[in-house]
């Protein structure tokens, strides 16, 4: 029997060991460290004692101008080789013809190459010509029948420059197999730099291809401008080697903030800074539409680089005291909330405890040390009716004492009430810091490189998306040349099923006679023809079919020479326009037509709806005509709502699209933007949300894991020392609470043992 009782009063003091470990410090203890962590990150972050001179916001915006351009070249370069090798593919499909008729046909509907040869891959002999030299020399033809041997190449020119080189065959029955050479230069087609921006073709090793933007030195008149040129070249081949570094990354590994849904690998660098101005610069490397995917332009190993001279702002946001008030006063606040729960829940309910245990261990001489206020409060009292009880006081209380007031008398401040007090105190901190202090109104600056840059952005996705436009209607002007009027519609169907395959911007192609009625088709049923537009040939070469419902149509036609009126039609895919919208760091892009109705969108919208009233007022201004073509706008708008930043661009340039009159348009708030003032509110908002959920979170943990079952115990106990022997009490956690509830049935326990041997010699007398 000792034995065991020794082993239960070594379990009993192992649980109460144990409770020690979890229970009411925990929560505690947490709080106080999130509360100092808090303060730290409060001191540093928002008590810093400088700010970047250049903001975050404008190297986002490098590194998006980059990536258009990536974007933009690889587009460019995937869609001139597809280009070539369809057409060879359609002469090769046709009876044969002269070298000089195929490339007078390629040079009359593609104006893209600034060189074009045919040549005899036996024996090597030119056989045409256009446009400048061909480096016919750099290819080995012997070549060609390995893999990869069609595949475009970068050449180095005597003069220095590099040209792009694609290839295509020519192959007819009876006849030597010819090989069709495209030649361009590396430049970027459609990407508007602006005024004071150097952009540059890199390969991987960090050699620069062509660059533009940077006057050479020989070309300026002036000593300083001769200085000027030569550092910004040199700072310009910096960042080329130091971007040729960064892209032999792989794209997960090397993805940094603000590189958004770019594929590829994609940053922004910062330079030298001479006289107040600081070069930046942002990189991207050609990657394919889709992460993982390449093309055969991302094969070359391009990058892009985007260079900017801007001027450095010396001011700062806040200095270092706010920051450190900010600190101090959160260590205060928290100091007094934590010694709230440390003197009136934890030390009280440790208390309780010891006392609890001093009870079930036959200590009865001395009272029990009652808490002040509270659930402990209400136990202490019981424990003390306890006692007195243990010592053979009856338990109604009639025989008086300090304990015999038995439960009438409570305590009006319990734990919960503590609990809130402490939330109140936290929250005192908090809330303000949520939603007072630093608070960006509608007079934050907006770095005016970032204007520029979504005035710039906005043009080159406007030209992007005529460009595309125009690409697709010189697809259909040479399947139209092709087809001619000896072709039977079998053929035609292989044709245009072809070209559809090849280009995906088409949701149907069709040959339609002059009478109305379509002959071939490939993709999608065809949507309805504009009134009036049978047996006659049509205004526009490009123009949208509907103007209204669900989805706009746009069209392209070509009319096939020899045919009588018959036509090739193109319907594109609408997806196709959006998706050229699709750039991070923009906002929301529409494409509007000549009366301001949405025609396509980055994001949902009701087609042919319109615009906003300062948006569409924003359109008419930009298409206000200055020279030739109406220059790009952009504009800042301030008003309650906040700051916005918005541009727009009408179609500039020729081609088949110029005559739809479009205009992109583009606008987001500057809230979005790494700007310094938004930068603060976000991190003072932050830290007020840190506050708010350390509070929520620990003040929550204490009352869910220790003053509920408290306030629970605290019942049981007035119960049992009210008379109720029968209700046994048991623990749900090996906590303080929980020793505290065993310590009260092992006394329950006692008590109805010492009722059984009261009640004895009674029962033997009966």
């Amino acid at each position: 029997m000792a034995a065991s009782s020794s082993k239960r009063r070594h379990k009993v003091r192992r649980r109460a060991d144990m409770s020690l470990l979890g229970g009411i410090r925990p929560p505690i203890a947490v709080l106080s460290a999130l509360l100092l962590s808090l303060a730290g990150i409060t001191a540093l972050g928002l008590g810093r004692a400088s700010q970047d001179s250049v903001p975050e916001a404008v190297l986002t915006s490098q590194q998006h101008f980059a990536e258009d351009g990536a974007i933009t070249m690889r587009a460019s370069i995937d869609e001139s080789v597809t280009d070539l090798t369809r057409t060879a593919g359609l002469f090769s499909a046709g009876d044969p013809v002269s070298p000089d008729a195929v490339l007078d046909k390629i040079g009359s509907v593609y104006q893209k190459w600034t060189g074009t040869a045919v040549v005899e891959i036996e024996s090597g002999r030119m056989l045409a010509a256009r446009g400048e030299n061909v480096p016919v020399t750099a290819v080995d033809t012997g070549k060609l029948a390995e893999k990869d041997g069609l595949s475009p190449r970068i050449v180095r020119l005597q003069n220095g420059e590099s040209r792009l080189l694609a290839f295509a065959l020519l192959s007819w029955p009876d006849r030597p197999q010819q090989l069709l050479i495209a030649s361009n230069s590396l430049r970027f087609p459609g990407v508007s730099k602006g005024q004071f921006r150097s952009i540059a073709v890199v390969d991987t090793t960090g050699h620069i291809l062509s660059r533009d933007g940077v006057a050479e030195p020989e070309q300026v008149k002036t000593a300083k401008q001769r200085a000027d040129a030569k550092r910004s070249a040199k700072q310009l081949n910096s960042f080329a080697e130091t971007a040729a570094t960064k892209t032999k990354q792989h794209p997960l590994k090397a993805k940094e903030p603000g590189s958004g849904g770019f594929p590829g690998v994609s940053g922004s660098l910062r330079g030298n800074s001479v006289r107040g101005d600081r070069a930046v610069a942002g990189y991207a490397a050609l990657a394919g539409p889709q992460p993982g995917e390449g093309t055969l332009a991302t094969s070359l190993g391009l990058t892009v680089v985007a260079m900017v001279d801007v001027a450095e702002d010396p001011t700062r946001v806040a200095g270092p005291f706010f920051g450190l008030v900010s600190a101090a006063a959160l260590l205060l606040i928290g100091a007094l909330a934590v010694a709230l729960l440390l003197g009136t829940v934890q030390r009280p309910l440790l208390k309780l405890f010891l006392e609890s245990r001093r009870l079930t261990r036959g200590d009865l001489t001395r009272p029990v040390s009652v808490p002040r206020f509270g659930e402990t409060a209400r136990i202490g009292r019981a424990l003390e009716r306890l006692r007195r009880q243990l010592l053979g006081e009856p338990a109604d209380g009639t025989a008086g004492g300090a304990g015999s007031t038995g439960s009438g008398r409570r305590s009006r401040l319990g734990s919960r009430a503590l609990i809130v007090i402490s939330g109140i105190l936290l929250l005192a901190w908090s809330a303000p810091m949520l939603l007072l202090f630093n608070r960006a109104d509608s007079t934050v600056a907006v770095p005016e490189q970032v204007v520029s840059d979504q005035r710039e952005r906005t043009h080159t996705i406007s030209d992007r998306v005529r460009r595309a436009l125009n690409e697709g209607h010189a697809d259909l002007v040479s399947v139209a040349s092709l087809i001619g009027n000896r072709t039977s519609p079998d053929d035609m169907e292989k044709v245009l099923e072809r070209t559809r395959t090849e280009h995906q911007r088409y949701r149907s192609i069709y040959v339609r006679a002059a009478d109305g009625t379509v002959q071939a088709r490939a993709g999608e049923k065809p949507h309805g023809l504009p009134a009036g537009s049978k047996g006659k040939p049509l205004s526009q070469p490009i123009t949208v079919l509907n103007e209204s419902g669900k989805e706009p149509s746009v069209a392209g036609y070509a009319e096939i020479p020899g045919r009588n009126g018959a036509m090739v039609i193109g319907e594109f895919r609408i997806d196709f326009i959006n998706a050229l919208l699709k750039r991070p760091g923009l906002g929301q892009v529409r494409v509007v037509d000549s009366e301001h109705r949405i025609i396509g969108g980055n994001t949902g919208y009701l087609a042919f709806d319109s615009l906003p009233e300062r948006l569409d007022e924003l359109v008419s201004g930009t298409n206000q005509r200055v020279g030739m073509n109406a220059p790009a706008g952009a504009v800042v708008y301030r008003d309650g709502n906040g700051v916005q930043v918005a541009a727009a661009s009408p179609f500039a340039g020729g081609g088949a699209a110029k005559q739809l009159r479009w205009t992109v348009v583009s606008w987001q708030p500057a809230s979005g933007l790494a700007i310094p003032e938004y930068n603060l509110q976000n991190r003072t908002v932050l830290a007020g949300l840190l506050g708010v959920t350390a509070a929520v979170a620990c003040l929550g943990w204490l009352y869910i894991v220790v003053v509920r079952p408290l306030r629970e115990l605290a019942g049981k106990a007035e119960a049992l020392a009210d008379g109720d022997r029968r209700t046994v009490l048991f623990p749900h956690h090996h906590d303080e609470v929980g020793a505290v509830t065993r310590s009260l049935e092992i006394v329950r326990q006692q008590l109805q043992e010492q009722r059984k041997r009261d009640s004895a010699p009674l029962v033997g007398r009966n």
